[in-house]
């Protein structure tokens, strides 16, 4: 199966059918579902739902009593099997059957020349404007049956699940409109027996604030049940003796919405989405509780296996994913997530501040994005605790190459928060030391190695250090997660280590975007947000490489590889445990085009980038050698922080627990086997 096709990856394409309604018109309504599902084949959709009762037309009241219209019925669904013997797609259609001496509300389940099974409808609303009970049988506790119509026969009840064979992870489970509104719903029994791809045929006509509602059960239903829920309402076509239709469809997976029709469309649509089974399953493992439950519920249900026979090429990618899943490109959603973000790393430095008894903090200044970050949430705490900005002890330690304009800016953020602040030059200090342990420096050489570096990373945590000591304050660390998960940090006595670190769950995408918002709420004065606007500009590096005139300054990402791209790798491996192979191809989607897809407001143009899929592969590569065979060590004895992003953390108390020892050739040999060049 080529790299570029969706089924390759755990993923399976899904869709939420609405035809025209020919009220009592059967055979019209089985011509329409037919249009409709050649058109999922034709876009290799694994899975397609159409509206409750949809053969016949949801109200059509008294009428679906009548005989003809369900001998009608039968003729509409055996030619609907027929022609799907053509087809890869299950076909997942509403109709009322005949079944022992009652009718009916069913959702029949038809592929590839064959009915897999029929399900009945368990609750019958009646009430308001419902009156199902007059003309259906509730399906409840009939399970192990087996149902005929026509020339056709095939499983019967409340108990079935419909398992692919070849498309792991593709367990189907179908419940019916008035099913999702109960407190225990059908699909929660469906999902603990194994149910991946929930199923709602809804009738349901619209009234005002209707819509919200199944948008809201929808999305309840994914996120508890850790699966997707693919949801197919009744549209244009039926009959409006009191009431309207808006035909509305909505795919979800694990709480959040993947794709939504137009509604109140004059006509039928077909609404697609790739949902990942890979993420479903991984969340119900990582989610003991989930499984818990299931033992505590559970029961028995027949499997009717199916092969879906899916396409080996490229088909496309039917799935938004954002090129920052740190960063939400939606506006709303990232003010939100950087005021909560903001008001966590705050939070949880007054804590240990008020916890200690603590008056002072003590902060070293380079006029970079983290720092910066670490003092402004150091200004708010210092706020909300009632002290004065003086107990905020700022340094910059100038090294050998720190550049003028970062120095500038450190100067100016200092002064303008009104900070106690002071300049150490490191320098005399670090010759020394670098001359003392007999260093190609000291003796003048123009060396800058990894220990050049590092003598300068550790001397400033050595002077914060003795300076809480010497002021009675704690040491407030402004190492960013994405450095942790890189190991792009000097260990013990240098950037990895403080008293007490506000960054450490904060990735290196989602700082500039915080920074912003405080300058956006004004939680400032406008001198403070001016330097915040100049610091946002400035290229990220660690400046402790001297450069000659004219040279570009050291680039952190030159060496450990664009923030972006990392950020991107770390989210999926620490939160989803997903392959590298998956990694590299959801990467290739997000980044392979600077047109398609959004940014993050406010991202600058001029830093907007394209990948391909060598470069995606080349710094894949580094993560997965950085994050599993280098750094974890570090990550062991990493002070503590607020944890802030549901991407996780990497603290050992926390989201991320692993071996200082470990390998990484078993996520190497993956990218090695199925990555290519």
């Amino acid at each position: 199966m080529s790299f570029h096709s969706i089924y390759a990856h755990g993923f399976a394409r899904v869709a939420a059918c609405v035809t025209t309604s020919h009220v009592a018109d059967p055979t019209a309504n089985a011509k329409a579902v037919l249009a409709a599902a050649n058109a999922c084949h034709e876009q290799s959709v694994a899975v397609a739902v159409f509206p409750e009762l949809c053969l016949s037309g949801y109200a059509i009241e008294d009428l679906v009593k009548q005989d003809p219209l369900l001998d009608a019925v039968e003729r509409g669904l055996a030619a609907i099997v027929e022609a799907s013997s053509a087809l890869m797609t299950v076909l997942i259609v509403g109709a009322p059957l005949r079944f022992g001496a009652r009718i009916y509300n069913c959702a029949v389940v038809i592929h590839r020349g064959t009915v897999l099974g029929v399900v009945p409808k368990t609750y019958l609303p009646t009430y308001r404007e419902f009156y199902e009970g007059r003309h259906f049988a509730s399906g409840a506790g009939i399970v192990g049956e087996a149902i005929a119509f026509g020339e056709l026969r095939a499983p019967f009840g409340v108990d079935l699940l419909f398992a692919a064979e070849d498309v792991p992870g593709l367990t189907i489970g179908v419940e019916i409109c008035e099913d999702m509104w109960i407190p225990v719903t059908p699909a929660s029994e469906l999902a603990l027996a194994g149910a991946s791809v929930l199923i709602n045929l809804s009738g349901s006509p619209i009234t005002i604030g209707r819509a919200r509602s199944r948008a809201l059960l929808c999305q309840s239903t994914s996120a508890r049940c850790l699966a997707a829920y693919v949801y197919s309402a009744a549209g244009a076509g039926e009959s409006t003796t009191d009431l309207a239709w808006d035909g509305q469809t909505s795919i979800y997976e694990n709480g959040v919405l993947l794709a939504e029709g137009e509604r109140f469309r004059q006509g039928g649509q077909i609404t697609l989405a790739d949902v990942d089974l890979d993420l479903l399953r991984q969340e119900r493992a990582l989610m003991g509780t989930f499984d818990d439950n299931r033992r505590q519920r559970e029961g028995f249900f027949r499997k009717v296996a199916f092969a879906v026979k899916p396409p080996a090429a490229d088909i496309g990618f039917q799935r938004k994913v954002e090129r920052f899943p740190f960063v939400p490109s939606e506006e709303s959603l990232l003010e939100q997530d950087c005021y909560e973000a903001y008001n966590i790393q705050v939070a949880g430095l007054v804590q240990r501040l008020r916890a200690t008894g603590t008056k002072r903090v003590v902060i070293g200044v380079s006029g970079g994005l983290d720092s910066t970050h670490a003092l402004i949430v150091a200004a708010k705490a210092v706020d909300l605790l009632g002290l004065p900005r003086e107990n905020i002890l700022a340094y910059t330690m100038p090294g050998f190459a720190t550049g003028g304009e970062s120095k500038t800016n450190a100067f100016a953020l200092m002064k303008s928060l009104q900070t106690t602040w002071q300049e150490l030059d490191i320098r005399t200090t670090a010759t020394q030391m670098l001359k003392d342990i007999g260093h190609p420096f000291g003796k003048g050489e123009m060396v800058y190695d990894i220990t050049f570096e590092n003598v300068q990373a550790g001397l400033r945590t050595d002077y914060l250090f003795r300076l809480a000591n010497h002021r009675g304050g704690i040491v407030i660390g402004t190492g960013d997660l994405s450095e942790l998960a890189l190991g792009w940090c000097t260990y013990g006595v240098g950037d990895q280590m403080a008293h007490y670190n506000v960054n450490a769950g904060v990735p290196k995408t989602l700082i500039q975007h915080l920074i912003r918002w405080v300058i956006a709420s004004k939680q400032f004065s406008d001198d403070v947000n001016r330097t915040l606007s100049a610091i946002l500009s400035a290229e990220i590096s660690p400046e402790l490489v001297p450069v000659k005139p004219g040279e570009k300054p050291q680039s952190t990402e030159a060496s450990v590889g664009p923030y972006e791209l990392q950020d991107f790798n770390l989210f999926y491996t620490l939160r989803f445990g997903m392959r590298p192979s998956k990694i590299a191809f959801m990467a290739l989607q997000a980044w392979k085009d600077i047109a398609k897809g959004e940014w993050p407001p406010a991202f600058p143009n001029d830093r907007r980038k394209a990948y391909d899929l060598p470069e995606i592969r080349r710094w894949l590569e580094v993560f997965l050698r950085r994050f599993f065979a280098f750094s974890q060590f570090k990550r062991s004895a990493m002070p503590n922080g607020p944890k802030v992003s549901a991407g996780g953390s990497l603290s050992p108390r926390g989201d991320w627990r692993a071996p200082s020892d470990s390998s990484a050739a078993a996520w190497l040999e993956d990218l090695e086997r199925n990555v290519p060049v």
